[in-house]
């Protein structure tokens, strides 16, 4: 690991003035360059800046070459503006550096070393595609269901084994599955056999294969403790597992003091969901004794308002290391966070607009404001709404609510229900979910179709009936004929919303999503609980049809710029003017689900995904709860969130604020065992009960789980988690024992008794 490049000039002289732009705690992070250092970096307090420039400190000052640096992003995109500013700061292109994401950098090390995993330096390396199709070859011995084991399902646990650090020889009873009946392990193996056979390897491999040579060949890892005399890294908070051991062992060296420096903010780690471990950056000094820590304080970003009212919101957490922020510029234009209650959802979504409308008007910039959600199901009703009012908008981060794939899935459906011979719409789903029908197979019907002169749904119907598709493809397809059949008569006898809802159960495709064990499955399954739920608002669904293909069409007006629609998940590391938090309220956020499923554990990263949000905003904060929010076409009251009483007063305006009522109903209809049950059409919200009219919540939950709880000690299945035995259940949630290993709490209507 040599290279010719030289050093850049010496230090700059003091004109150049790179480290007098620094705050004094910027300028310490910089400048305490020995020894493990965490700069704990909260929302705009420069932390791209201080990484930047500690990276071109280490060079200017001529402690190391420039491949004796270690720089480590989370995206190419931080890469890319790391080198950029980089450059900028030593006047020269910044080139011979280790500095790139986790996996392209592993990328870099495995190909050097590829000998010691099993492969050559040409390995290739498979997209998702290419994984899924090898995966299920692997499968075919096992004899794998693949309806309610599908291969995207065993993929995704294939995958958090190695974002665990996992070969198949490391997995332990408790590490195992019963996904695949039990059979994902030697799955596993056989499927890593496979990938060493083709000398490939999948994107998880490359962390994996390169932290297993740096464990077993000591020295291969000496080697790197040679070349990298400092190690950077951004975001350290957002680590999972495989990448905090592959940084621990490239800083732990014997041979003097770890250099590693991580930034980081554990008041913003908010993707567990997708394996990251707030617990790493918890532990730095642990993991590092003689640790220094630097606090960067200063945000330069938002009013003192609204830092006082994230700050107070997040001293409500216990597992985070402490830090307050202050101002660091002057924040006349900012007023207090605005908290306004209204009274339900559609109320909601017309006041945030209503108010865009006046910012627009009043000469604001629309790209300077943003709708902030806790779930993508929730944009569906700001989407319309602006299309309504001539806003433009755009999905940060995502499609527009009826772009997604998801829902265009479930519209074909529709729309094949309705029209037979829409062959656009069967083609999309005839195979979705898989039903073997592959090009040959849609040939065959295309030229029935051709040779009838009737549509595809007409030609398939008719190839079953003379025999002419055979073996499981057939009897799919049968079911699938079936279900369209059912679908028309409920929808003649009962109406759309069942019928939809009967549609998508007997065809199969909620079961799709309810198998899915990818981190969107489930928010796929709420987009498609708020597209049935929109279905009420419309008295056929022909026209439900004919609003959705005229929303489609109307793109808006580009001049100002779009107001940015998207989850408070997508907003971290963005900023705007304005920010809008909707939806503030118990059960939507913090998620019901995920406290159930995450405990004080996953409170904790509701709330701190609640100091991301109003972080967002420079001048102004408002946040939005309902008293009554329709869910899944039932209107039911609702809870403040916890995060409005946990806001300090002195920071706030609350407006429309009544007292914490008892709901008349919990959220447990909205995440029921079936995804879909049959609604009741609403056209209005419920009048007000009086008081002595209100059911006790306490008493609806209690009766709801004396009829719906699994006794303790029965055996139930999980459709995530697997099986298990209930070993108590209350307070609207039961404790299983999985074969896992794990013991997790969650709702008792996902349980499936056994």
């Amino acid at each position: 690991m040599t290279s010719s490049a030289s050093l850049p000039p010496g230090p700059p002289s003091d004109g150049d003035g790179y480290l007098a732009r620094l705050n004094p705690e910027q300028r310490a992070a910089i400048e305490t360059t020995e020894g493990p250092l965490l700069v704990l970096a909260g929302a705009g307090t420069g932390k791209t800046r201080v990484l930047t420039t500690r990276f071109a400190h280490i060079l200017l000052t001529e402690r190391a070459r420039p491949w004796q640096i270690l720089a480590v992003t989370f995206t190419n995109k931080a890469a890319s503006e790391m080198r950029e500013r980089v450059s900028a700061l030593l006047g020269q292109a910044a080139e011979g550096h280790w500095l790139g994401t986790f996996h392209a950098l592993c990328a870099r090390m495995l190909r050097r070393h590829a000998e010691h995993a099993g492969l050559t330096s040409s390995f290739s390396i498979l997209d998702t595609d290419d994984q899924l199709r090898l995966l299920k070859q692997v499968m075919q011995p096992w004899n794998v269901d693949l309806k309610r084991w599908p291969a995207p399902g065993l993929l995704g646990v294939i995958q958090r084994w190695k974002d665990r650090g996992l070969t198949p020889e490391r997995i332990t009873p408790a590490d195992d599955t019963d996904f695949a009946d039990g059979k994902a392990r030697q799955i596993y193996q056989a499927y890593q056999a496979r990938l060493l056979e083709l000398n490939a390897c999948d994107f998880g491999d490359l962390m994996l294969h390169v932290t297993e040579i740096l464990r077993n060949r000591p020295d291969v890892l000496e080697q790197y403790h040679r070349s990298f005399r400092y190690i950077l890294v951004d975001e350290y908070q957002d680590t999972n597992t495989i990448q905090y051991l592959w940084l621990r062992l490239l800083a732990r060296r014997t041979d003097g003091p770890a250099n590693i420096c991580c930034v980081g903010d554990d008041d913003q780690s908010i993707y567990s969901w997708r394996g990251a471990e707030v617990e790493n950056i918890l532990r730095f000094e642990k993991d590092f004794p003689g640790a220094k820590i630097v606090r960067l304080e200063r945000n330069y970003r938002s009013t003192a308002q609204i830092l006082g009212a994230a700050a107070g919101l997040i001293a409500h957490n216990d597992s985070r290391l402490g830090k307050t922020l202050r101002p660091g510029h002057d924040d006349a234009q900012g007023g207090p966070v605005e908290i306004n209650g209204v009274g339900d959802s559609e109320i909601e979504a017309r006041s945030v607009c209503d108010e865009i409308d006046a910012l627009r008007r009043s000469g604001h910039k629309l790209g300077e404001v943003a709708i902030l959600v806790r779930a993508g199901f929730q944009t569906r009703a700001f989407e319309e709404r602006m299309v309504q009012t001539g806003i433009p908008y755009r999905i940060v981060g995502g499609l527009r609510f009826y772009e997604r794939s998801e829902i265009r899935d479930a519209l074909a459906y529709m729309r094949v229900m309705v029209q037979p011979s829409d062959d656009l719409a069967f083609e999309r789903i005839v195979n979705v979910p898989r039903r073997g029908v592959g090009p040959a197979a849609l040939q065959k019907i295309r030229a029935e179709s051709r040779n009838l002169m009737t549509g595809l749904a007409g030609a398939t119907e008719a190839m079953l009936a003379s025999g002419a598709l055979r073996g499981k493809m057939a009897d799919q397809l049968s079911e699938l004929m079936g279900a369209f059949a059912k679908g028309r008569a409920t929808l003649a006898q009962e109406g759309h919303v069942v019928a939809v809802n009967t549609l998508l159960e007997d065809a199969g495709y909620l079961a799709m999503w309810k198998l899915d064990t990818s981190p969107e499955a489930p928010g796929r399954l709420e987009n498609l609980k708020e597209l049935v739920r929109a279905l009420a608002d419309f008295g056929t669904l022909r026209e439900f049809l004919d609003h959705v293909a005229l929303v489609m069409e109307n793109e808006g007006n580009d001049e100002g710029g779009r107001v940015s629609v998207m989850t408070l998940h997508g907003a971290k590391g963005l900023e705007f003017d304005t920010v809008f938090l909707p939806g503030w309220e118990e059960g939507v956020f913090p998620s019901q689900r995920t406290l159930d499923e995450g405990g004080l554990k996953g409170l904790e990263e509701e709330r701190r995904l609640a100091y991301v949000g109003l972080t967002r905003a420079r001048y102004r904060a408002v946040i939005f709860h309902a008293d009554r929010r329709r869910i899944f076409a039932n209107w039911q009251d609702a809870l403040p969130s916890r995060f409005i009483e946990e806001i300090p007063d002195e920071y706030a305006v609350r407006k429309n604020q009544s007292p914490r009522r008892i709901p008349q109903e919990d959220y447990s209809g909205f995440f029921s065992d079936s995804v879909f049950s049959a609604p009741r059409r609403t056209s209005a919200p419920p009048r007000t009960a009086s008081r002595s009219n209100v059911v006790s919540f306490s008493t609806v939950r209690r009766t709801r789980e004396q009829e719906n709880a699994p006794e303790i000690g029965s055996r139930v299945r999980h459709a995530k988690f697997g099986e298990g035995i209930v070993v108590s259940a209350d307070s609207g949630a039961a404790e299983v024992a999985f074969d896992s290993g794990d013991t997790r709490r969650v709702i008792p209507s996902f349980l499936e008794k056994l």
